[in-house]
């Protein structure tokens, strides 16, 4: 046992010790590598250093060297700035966090990070540093390196301690007082700052980048000349941020000290910060310009201060207003001192701008609120302005000149001094005017003689009592517009007023509606005698004739009418019949003739040809040429088969055949008359005189049949019938209203078909319509209509349209209208129906008919003024909503002197297709003269103001446009559709905007 233990502890031995060898042998190799290695970086050949470093097989060295291998080898990558570097180091300090070389790699991963100039990684080591291990050279690099990580990550605190710590090293003192005195520039401690950049102002490489600062320091410090001799040194060696701003700061040096030439040529170079300028940029840039008299350049830097809402936002918009006014746009400008004075940070520029608002208000006039509403605020605001009494002045006139009687009136009404009564007796006046213009009668009436009641203006109280007049007249008050014109001439200032050379005219009428002819005559010869415009010479000669004519002075009303027929009127036609009718009143039927063959021949189209072929049929009739009488008669029928001559002339042919014992063609004739109309009182005069024939020859029985088959003669009830129908017309023709209806309702229950149907149905619907009972009247006017022509179908027509276009019965209405139309004789009737048919079809946006009746109501040639109007109101509107824009824009351009409403629309699409037209300027002074005539209108105003923001838009100043926009949101919430399209212009427009306010706009 023991030779076999020794055996095996030789064997062991043995074996051991040829393992121990080999590892011993590796060993050796390892440490000769490893300390190859430790020389090469120690060399500094720090690269061949980790070459071999990394050969090495760390497992074979002992646990100290392998610590110190992986130390090693993190260093040289720090070293050789390769890329995992950090990691190799945070790698041994995590695997040997008792190592010696502990506080070094801190040091070292710290330093690397440096280098990478990742700051913040840097300080994280760099904390872990314990300083008291570190030699002279090693704190020092290690201290400036973290007062510059800490400078670099913006804590000031920490890296002022740690520059302070090397301020004197001869190192890195430069460096440190640099920075120092930059952090000190940055805390606008001008002092500090100055102390550290004297220190190291002698040294080139600071030299250069000091001089902007000290620029700066003295700018900011309000060393303005210094600060400019300091920044052109520094312009040309600096970078191109650094120019920007020195840029900056030498142009708003020049314009602290007032030199705005000289600014101009620095402000405008400036790039902004981060690219962009603000307010406060373009004010001073706009502000050089503006002291320059370079106003156009001036205007587009004040138009870019957006959205401003501090001092130098009201200063800016203030200047810009008055660059507006010194390049003589005053819409502009007016709205520039509009935003100014909403303003609060400088009563002396809001008092200012709130004068020039409210001048340019009244000078231009105002689409956003009504002037006088201005000008009051200007007072309230600013009672101590030394301007206030030139605004009362400008107040008492803009209730005038701006239109807005209405708004005005609510004004003066609370605020009833003694000073404002001479204007709210003009205003009354005005508004009376405007209310007449606008057809509200009663209102007119009401205003005229409030403006009367006040007696403060004498001229103005004389015109109040003429219109007073005129609106009675249209009210059908005829007998008191007679007194309200023959008071008007009661007063001494009445000479004066522009209605004066009138009044007689306007007299004159008033008697002739009151059937006072002669008198009537005498005032229309008055009128004539002291002259009067071409129009009203027509038509005074030609009433004055009428009056004479009536009045049986033939002669007179001769020599008047051949006045009217000598200017060739558009009532020539009906001068010369009425004159061809006096030849004959005056005996001479050969002149009469003479003159009504010579009308038929001048005038083929006159409504009162059917009437002179009448006329001409019976005066031959009464100089026995029976002949050419029925030969006149028979063209008058084929002439006009519908005419309510018709019926006459057939009864005039059968009396004619009757005189002259022609019975067999008498009684055809009669008999026609009977057949075609009958009820009509021709048929009864045709029954009654074919009577007469037959009993004549003894054909009585035949009568008697004939008789029989007419629904309208009774043989046995006529007496009856006659005596029921003629006390009803008696009481009618009394004027008894309420006897007649009940006679004429009496007449009809008893007599549904008596003889006199046709007639009690007209003069019941008459009375019924006069007394209000317009539902009852139409059942009236409809029996009439339905029967065949006679004298009462127009009238009825005429009637019950009017009845029906009351009742809103739009159907009924066409049919009704389309009728008279077609049926009418006079033209005043056909011209009526056609100008309702054109509204009814406007109405119901049929818009092709609703032209078709416009251009018929244009082209009558006597049309008046009002129908006139309205007929080219609806070619325009129906041209536009068929997007007929070139008929619409021709249409408008006709109405463009109207008057009211309808002249402001004209004028709003004046603008609008100046717009269309790109006429931009142009379409913004249409918009000024909307607001200025017709700022009652807030509806075209506002769509004005919208055209408006479009052609500023359009002219490239998005401020105006901008402005605009924003102000129609805020002040036109009655119209949610306009205030609708405002937001989506504004909104495109700051879309827009948004896409060039990325970078700086410069001129």
């Amino acid at each position: 046992m023991r030779i076999l233990s020794g055996i095996l502890f030789t064997l062991f031995f043995c074996g051991t010790f040829s393992v121990s060898a080999q590892k011993s042998s590796i060993y050796n190799s390892n440490i000769k590598e490893y300390e190859t290695a430790v020389s090469l970086f120690n060399a500094g050949q720090f690269g061949n250093a980790k070459l071999v470093f990394d050969r090495l097989n760390s497992s074979s060295l002992h646990p100290e060297l392998q610590s110190d291998l992986m130390y090693y080898t993190a260093i040289c990558a720090i070293r050789e700035r390769q890329p995992n570097a950090g990691v190799l180091m945070e790698r041994f300090i995590n695997n040997y966090p008792t190592s010696t070389k502990k506080n070094t790699s801190y040091l070292e991963i710290g330093h690397f990070y440096f280098q990478q100039e990742n700051y913040e990684k840097a300080l994280t080591w760099y904390d872990q540093v314990d300083e008291m291990y570190l030699s002279v050279s090693e704190s020092e690099k290690y201290n400036f390196q973290k007062a510059y990580s800490f400078f670099i990550t913006k804590n000031k605190k920490e890296a002022t301690t740690y520059f302070n710590k090397v301020v004197e090293s001869e190192n890195y003192g430069s460096q440190a007082k640099y920075y120092l005195g930059f952090m000190a520039y940055e805390g606008d401690d001008y002092k500090q700052a100055t102390k550290y950049f004297d220190a190291v102002s002698n040294e080139g490489k600071y030299k250069e980048r000091m001089s902007y600062y000290q620029s700066d320091m003295n700018f900011k410090s309000g060393n303005f000349q210094k600060a400019i001799d300091l920044g052109i040194t520094a312009l040309p060696k600096s970078s191109v941020e650094e120019q920007s701003e020195l840029n900056k700061i030498i142009g708003e040096s020049y314009f602290n000290l007032k030199e705005y030439a000289k600014a101009i040529d620095y402000l405008k170079l400036y790039e902004g910060k981060n690219g962009k300028w603000t307010n406060t940029d373009f004010y001073q840039l706009g502000f050089a310009y503006y002291q320059q008299k370079e106003f156009q350049n001036a205007v587009s830097q004040f138009n870019k201060i957006i959205d401003g809402k501090d001092f130098i936002a009201q200063n800016g918009f203030y200047h810009l207003g008055q660059s507006y006014l010194s390049l003589n746009k005053k819409q502009e400008a007016l709205n520039a001192f509009k935003n100014a004075s909403e303003m609060d940070f400088d009563n002396s520029l809001k008092e200012e701008s709130s004068l020039n608002y409210a001048k340019l208000s009244y000078e231009i006039g105002n689409s956003y609120e009504s002037v006088p509403k201005i000008l009051l605020s200007y007072l309230e605001q600013f009672p101590q302005s030394s301007s206030a009494s030139s605004i009362r002045k400008l107040l008492v006139d803009s209730y005038i000149s701006s239109k807005n009687y209405k708004g005005a009136l609510l004004i003066l009404e609370k605020n009833e001094s003694q000073e404002n009564k001479l204007a709210y007796q003009k205003v009354l006046f005005y508004s009376g005017l405007q209310s007449f213009t606008d057809g509200e009668y009663q209102l007119a009436l009401q205003q005229f003689e409030k403006a009367i009641g006040q007696q403060k203006d004498a001229f103005i109280t004389a015109r109040a009592t003429f219109w007073k007049g005129e609106t009675q007249f249209v009210l059908d008050d005829f007998k008191n517009a007679l007194l309200s014109f023959k008071q008007f001439l009661t007063y001494s200032e009445a000479t004066t007023t522009p209605e004066f050379s009138n009044c007689n005219y306007n007299i004159a009428y008033a008697y002739f509606k009151m059937k006072e002819y002669d008198q009537a005559g005498n005032y229309f010869q008055k009128q004539i005698d002291k002259g009067t415009d071409k129009v009203r010479l027509n038509d005074a000669y030609l009433r004055l004739a009428d009056c004479r004519f009536v009045t049986s002075k033939y002669g007179s009303a001769m020599e008047a009418y051949a006045k009217v027929i000598e200017q060739k009127s558009v009532n020539a036609d009906y001068a010369l019949y009425q004159r061809s009718l006096s030849f004959g009143f005056i005996g001479k039927n050969d002149k009469k003739i003479e003159s009504l063959v010579s009308f038929l021949e001048q005038y083929p189209k006159s409504e009162y040809r059917d009437d002179a072929l009448f006329e001409l049929g019976n005066t031959y009739v009464t100089l026995n040429k029976d002949d050419q009488a029925i030969k006149t008669y028979d063209q008058l029928i084929v002439e006009y088969g519908n005419g309510s001559f018709v019926s006459k002339s057939i009864l005039r042919q059968g009396l004619v055949y009757y005189n002259a014992e022609k019975d067999e063609k008498a009684l055809a004739k009669f008999k026609k008359v009977v057949a075609d109309f009958p009820k009509s009182s021709e048929a009864l005069e045709a029954v009654s005189t074919a009577r007469l024939i037959y009993v004549e020859n003894g054909k009585v029985d035949e009568y008697a049949a004939w008789v029989r088959t007419l629904d309208f003669v009774a043989v046995t009830d006529a007496d009856l019938d006659n005596d029921t129908y003629e006390s009803a017309e008696k009481q009618y023709q009394q004027s008894n209203t309420s006897e007649a209806i009940s006679g004429f309702a009496s007449y009809l229950t008893v007599f549904p078909k008596g003889i006199h149907a046709l007639q009690a149905h007209f003069y019941l619907g008459q009375l019924r319509y006069a007394t209000g009972l317009e539902e009852k009247a139409a059942t009236n006017y409809d029996y009439v209509i339905a029967e065949p022509r006679n004298e009462f179908t127009e009238p009825s027509l005429v009637r019950l349209a009017q009845i029906v276009l009351k009742s809103k019965e739009v159907d009924k209405a066409i049919v009704v209208l389309t009728r008279i139309e077609n049926e009418a004789d006079l033209l005043s009737n056909k011209t009526f129906a056609q100008a309702n048919l054109m509204k009814l079809y406007y109405d119901k946006k049929d818009y092709a008919n609703a032209v078709v009746y416009a251009e018929k109501v244009l082209d009558n040639p006597k049309i008046e003024v009002d129908v006139k109007n309205d007929a080219q109101i609806v070619v325009a509107r129906s041209a536009m909503e068929t997007g007929d824009e070139a008929k619409a824009k021709a249409g408008y351009e006709k109405l463009i002197s109207s008057q009211g409403e309808l002249g402001a629309e004209a004028l709003y699409y004046e603008a609008y297709f100046k717009n269309k037209a790109a006429n931009y300027e142009e379409s913004n002074a249409s918009v000024q003269q909307l607001a200025k005539n017709y700022s009652d209108y807030k509806w075209y105003g506002a769509k004005g103001l919208l055209l408006m923001a479009s052609n500023f838009y359009a002219l490239k100043d998005s401020y105006q446009a901008t402005f605009i926009l924003e102000t129609i949101i805020k002040n036109f919430s009655e119209y949610p559709e306009i205030v609708s399209k405002a937001q989506a212009d504004l909104d495109t427009i700051k879309v827009e905007e948004s896409k060039t306010n990325s970078s700086i706009i410069k001129e």
